[in-house]
């Protein structure tokens, strides 16, 4: 079997992976504020960064408290599509906090995630 004429397919195939490779990059966290795990004064907004643009559309926060109430917030998305920012209609009380998000990246897997900080 002469293999030399399959050359041409391979090295098409190999292009084609290569190509495709940072088309199925996820989104991940990469800074937020308040941080995981932080100890905070009494905050207006919850700030987090990610590795890739996101679809605003389909990218969500929501901060609860530890009985599980909302509390409730505006988010935006920054203008380079990498940034989500909730500014919260009132200062969050004593406790702990988790933050709860959901991104869509631009290749369309949504990506999920949650962490926790503590208001004093």
């Amino acid at each position: 079997m002469n293999l030399s004429r399959f050359g041409p397919a391979f090295a098409l195939a190999a292009v084609v992976a290569m190509a495709a490779a940072p088309v199925s990059a996820h989104a991940r966290l990469v800074s937020s504020t308040p941080a995981a795990n932080a100890t905070v004064t009494p905050t207006r907004s919850v700030a987090m960064t990610f590795s890739e643009r996101m679809v605003p559309a389909f990218s969500t926060i929501e901060v609860v408290n530890s009985a599980g109430l909302k509390a409730s917030l505006r988010s935006s998305v920054s203008d380079d599509g990498r940034s989500i920012t909730g500014t919260l209609a009132r200062r969050l009380s004593a406790g702990a906090w988790t933050v709860n998000w959901q991104v869509a990246s631009s290749d369309g897997h949504r990506m999920t995630g949650s962490y926790t900080f503590i208001v004093r």
